[in-house]
């Protein structure tokens, strides 16, 4: 892998979040508050946080129903575990698929961050087949691309609460930060 390559790449790709929030139809940023919106808050690149793992398939994917932020009941279902370590601590995460046939994995989660320095919900990755997969077929999973979810800025939004069994009990210092809006600000 190229690295610097890769680093200009999510580099760029914040470059263009950061404008489609500012300027962007459906930007989840209010126009009142587009003018003095200055870009969104990220943990510096670190290739610490790229995985290329195996996803361990279910055989029984289960259907499990998550409640997002404005108390509604989503079925997703459980398609695999990734599994890997950070800072010698053995982590687990599953990845959701909301229809069989999608190519996409969802993967929220939670860690020693939620709450302080990202958003408390959670944040998100989702995996596109092709996109996010090595030619051996592992998948990449770059926190360096973790996001909040559109509710993070703006309760015209619901989105599904992190499951428990995706509360990670570490640092996760890559992707978003998450900037709390004062009351009156």
């Amino acid at each position: 892998m190229d690295t610097e390559r890769w680093r200009k790449n999510l580099e760029s790709e914040r470059k263009q979040k950061d404008e489609f929030f500012k300027r962007g139809y459906q930007s989840p940023i209010s126009f009142e508050e587009r003018d003095s919106f200055k870009g969104l808050s990220y943990y510096p690149v670190n290739i610490k946080y790229r995985f290329e793992l195996k996803l361990f398939e279910h055989s029984d994917k289960e259907s499990i129903k998550i409640e997002d932020t404005k108390g509604n009941i989503r079925e997703f279902i459980k398609w695999g575990e990734f599994r890997f370590n950070i800072d010698n601590t053995a982590c687990k995460l599953q990845a959701y698929k909301a229809s069989p046939d999608e190519n996409v994995l969802f993967v929220p989660f939670k860690d020693l961050t939620s709450g302080k320095e990202t958003y408390g919900a959670g944040r998100y990755l989702d995996l596109e087949m092709g996109m996010d997969t090595t030619p051996q077929g592992n998948w990449i999973l770059d926190f360096n691309k973790a996001y909040n979810p559109w509710c993070a800025y703006s309760s015209n939004y619901a989105c599904p609460f992190t499951p428990p069994e995706n509360w990670l009990k570490v640092r996760i210092e890559a992707g978003e930060k998450y900037i709390h809006k004062e009351k009156g600000a």
